[in-house]
């Protein structure tokens, strides 16, 4: 306590003696240009950690306050408010540029995560990348195509072997037996028993039993009705039918796969398979035809030398097989084996003929003089 009875201590550090007689600054008190914002709203903030500054200045321990001015307490503000942190869309608004720092006296610029997506390729690069994708898009699977070539391939093949076994019948024997103008036998064989006699040759041919199946067979005089030429050319023959109705067996259920994978996989693939399966099996049969009329007996020969040994098919005319398969018999066996596969390919052909509602295409559009009256 001084002499003068006040409770202020002074000492030298006091910005103000207490005994001096300097006149004091008046304090600014204008408030025209504060605002409305309180003055300890930078205090709300909540992950802030500045500790709390006053805005008054003290005189010492124990001494009395004075008010700073505007300026000073926006500057003590300023000093401990915290920078405002942008938020993610403002910092991913702002051009690289923008964000550069210097450092050492050059321009740094960091990019930003999505910097790579402003920067457009060069023009042949996406030329090229476009190219690729229409490309990609207009491409057609392989495996498709490979179906529908197979399949075209097989169905040539499957129409010939379904001729030959619709000939070779009892049905067909007959119906050739009992034609007008068939020749008939100069050694004694009637038409029931070219029908009888017949009829053991061709299921054998079918069937699996072996070649006593003929071999035990007899006439009318006790006498065996084959020989055993015969007997082992026909044991040959059965061979080459039974191949081929087991090729054909087997290329019938893979040209069945063929229908079922190309109906789920290509639209239009099966019609364009038969179609092009028509219009080959429609060449080879007229090819076939052509050397056929031009020389039989020369088609007729080349065609046994490719399957059967040399002379392990020449008889005599009283043997019992050109008895009952005179060479009229395969002449009229081969138009009718020609005739059902030209049949089949026509009907096919015509079936899957690729018209503009089969391929799914718009009927055109009249033009304007059909449609003006």
């Amino acid at each position: 306590m001084d002499p003068n009875g006040s409770d202020a201590a002074v000492n030298d550090n006091s910005p103000t003696p207490a005994k001096r007689t300097e006149p004091q600054p008046d304090p600014d008190l204008d408030t025209s240009s504060d605002s409305d914002e309180p003055a300890f709203a930078w205090l709300k903030d909540s992950g802030s950690s500045t500790p709390e500054v006053s805005p008054v200045s003290s005189a010492g321990q124990g001494g009395v306050t004075q008010p700073e001015s505007r300026a000073g307490r926006k500057a003590a503000e300023a000093a401990v408010e915290p920078p405002a942190v942008p938020s993610v869309e403002e910092s991913l608004r702002k051009e690289p540029s923008a964000q550069g720092a210097t450092r050492n006296g050059a321009h740094f610029s960091e990019p930003l995560p999505t910097s790579a997506l402003q920067v457009r390729p060069p023009q042949e690069e996406v030329e090229r990348r476009n190219a690729e994708r229409e490309s990609a898009a207009n491409a057609k699977p392989v495996a498709p195509r490979i179906w529908q070539v197979l399949l075209a391939l097989f169905y040539p093949v499957v129409l010939l072997v379904l001729a030959v076994r619709a000939v070779t019948s009892p049905l067909f024997l007959w119906a050739e037996y009992n034609r007008p103008g068939f020749p008939g036998d100069g050694y004694g064989f009637s038409t029931d028993d070219r029908m009888t006699y017949g009829s053991y040759a061709v299921d054998y041919l079918s069937n699996w039993a072996g070649p006593r199946y003929l071999g035990d067979l007899v006439n009318r005089s006790g006498g065996d009705l084959f020989k055993d030429g015969e007997v082992s050319h026909m044991a040959d023959v059965k061979v080459v039918i039974l191949s081929a109705f087991g090729g054909g067996a087997l290329l019938i259920v893979l040209s069945l796969v063929a229908i079922a994978y190309l109906r789920r996989r290509s639209t239009g693939g099966v019609r364009r398979g038969l179609f092009a399966g028509s219009i080959v099996a429609l060449a080879i049969i007229l090819g076939i035809g052509a050397l056929a009329v031009l020389g039989w007996q020369q088609f007729f020969t080349e065609f046994h030398r490719i399957f059967f040994a040399s002379g392990s098919w020449t008889f005599a005319l009283e043997d019992t097989l050109i008895r009952l398969f005179p060479g009229q018999f395969w002449i009229d066996a081969g138009i009718v084996i020609a005739a059902l596969v030209l049949l089949a390919a026509l009907v096919t052909l015509i079936l899957t003929w690729p018209t503009r509602r089969r391929r799914g295409l718009a009927k055109d559009e009249p033009s304007a003089a059909e449609v003006q009256p």
